[in-house]
């Protein structure tokens, strides 16, 4: 749970890099990959991380610019990080101004009343876990991941050593 806005602030920002870095290695044919059964497909996958955040965030009264829940995936990636760009800048924007007594205001949550610093909390585990999902996607449509917490598969060498094994 947050209680202020410089914690947000600084998680958020390390976690939204983190995110528009792995969704800007996305292509155009990337999108409708991999092709299965009750899988997401890479583009619906990155797309939920980007709609998901005016859909959460609406609940605690922060405007979120440039997309809204109910928008279909778009065709095209670019589309999809510039619209992830503009939803993360606007919800950083609209927290950076609150004062520490708004993080525990209350606000139904899915029938449930949580603190503000808890549903941002919720915001940001809820897009380390789909970014997560989406590296296993990216993956199986053959494309590169970057790394987030540590190096990826292909930037071990850039650090002198072997990639792990598979």
């Amino acid at each position: 749970m947050f209680f202020n806005a410089e914690h947000f602030t600084t998680v958020w920002k390390q976690e939204s890099q983190a995110t528009a870095r792995l969704l800007e290695k996305l292509t155009d044919a990337s999108l409708a990959l991999p092709k299965g059964e009750d899988i997401r497909t890479v583009g619906r996958a990155a797309w939920h991380v980007v709609t998901t955040m005016p859909e959460m965030a609406g609940h605690v009264g922060i405007p979120v610019e440039g997309v809204t829940y109910t928008d279909p995936v778009p065709a095209r990636a670019a589309v999809i990080v510039e619209a992830y760009r503009k939803a993360a800048a606007s919800i950083l924007k609209a927290v950076e101004k609150w004062p520490e007594a708004d993080f525990l205001k209350e606000d139904d949550m899915y029938g449930q009343m949580w603190k503000r610093g808890q549903s941002l909390w919720a915001l940001v585990t809820h897009e380390i876990h789909h970014r997560g999902q989406l590296t296993v996607l990216m993956r199986l449509a053959g494309l590169p991941v970057v790394g987030v917490y540590g190096p990826s598969k292909e930037e071990w060498s850039q650090y002198g050593a072997k990639p792990p094994e598979v």
